[in-house]
Order: structure tokens, then sequence, then C-alpha cells
């Protein structure tokens, strides 16, 4: 059974789902937005990510920041950091890092892997889980804020055009 806070469920068959449903979040991001994605290795968090990074239109590479721990975008004046805190032993080396100054009111913020930063990464504005259902994936999308509700919102109404499928979920 899914958390009682998830706010909207997506059933993403395939790779392409993935990659259409990162396309139709990318519109709806606003400056300071903080996402977490959440799911094992292999789970589709970097894919979804490229997709979503590739659709606000940057035409170069978009690479995993697993070694780099952050990779910077700067797509049409807005400013998205892709953090990867899977190689922290600990959650003080967000802070001596200085990745704390990453997160403003001024950028986008997408972190992969932020409970190896407990404690020391703000809190998100949404949660994207992803778990492996067959030869697919299932996304769990909560808000934790009124600006991811509407992120969720978005992404329910894009799920129309049929390339991926949406159930909202009791909050």
């Amino acid at each position: 059974m899914h958390s009682p806070n998830v706010t909207a469920v997506f059933q993403l068959p395939d790779e392409t789902a993935t990659q259409r449903l990162g396309e139709a979040l990318a519109p709806l991001l606003q400056p300071g937005l903080v996402i977490f994605l959440e799911g094992d290795l292999g789970a589709g968090k970097t894919t979804l990510v490229r997709a979503l990074i590739r659709a606000l239109g940057h035409g170069g590479p978009v690479k995993s920041p697993t070694y780099s721990l952050v990779e910077v975008y700067v797509v049409s004046s807005l400013y998205l950091y892709h953090f990867d805190f899977y190689r922290f032993e600990s959650p003080e080396e967000f802070l001596d890092a200085g990745f704390d100054e990453y997160f403003s009111k001024t950028a986008v913020c997408l972190v992969e892997w932020p409970e190896r930063a407990h404690g020391c990464v703000p809190p998100p504005d949404l949660r994207l889980r992803l778990h492996h259902a067959g030869l697919g994936r299932v996304l769990e999308a909560v808000a934790d804020t009124p600006e991811g509700t509407q992120c969720i919102k978005g992404l329910v109404s894009a799920s129309d055009d049929g390339s991926f499928s949406a159930t909202p979920a009791p909050r």
C-alpha cells in the first residue's frame, strides 16, 4: 500500500514514459523548488532529470552527478542544480561541501539520495519516489508544500495525453 501522504501515483510502463513525465515536469518548475528523487539504483531518477533538463532547452550533455556530486545547468535564466549524495558517508559532508549555499529562492534543486544528507539538506517541496514495477516503474509523488502540490496537479493534467497514467491519491 502507498504512504498516506502520497498525492498522486504515476504508472510508467517503460523508459519513454519516464522521459515524458520528466518533460511534463519541466514547464512546472519555479525558482526556489526543492525536489527529492528517491528510489533504488537504476530506478530511473537520472533518466527523469535528463529528460526534464533537455525539455527546458539544454542542448549539451546531461551527466549523472554521482562522482561530481552536483551538476549545474542554466537554462532560460533558470538555475538548476542536480545533486547526487549517494557517495556521502555522513550528512555533514553536505555542509562541508558548502552545498547549503545552492539552495535559494532563485534556483531549482533536484536531489538524488537526499537521505544521505538528512538533517542538512533543506526540506523538499516535492518528493518523487520511483519503484521498479515489472519492466516499468511506478512514481509516487508527494507534495510537502503548495508549490509541490501545483507541480503534481500539472503532472496529473499532463497525463491526459496518454504518455503515462496518473491516479490522484487522497491526502
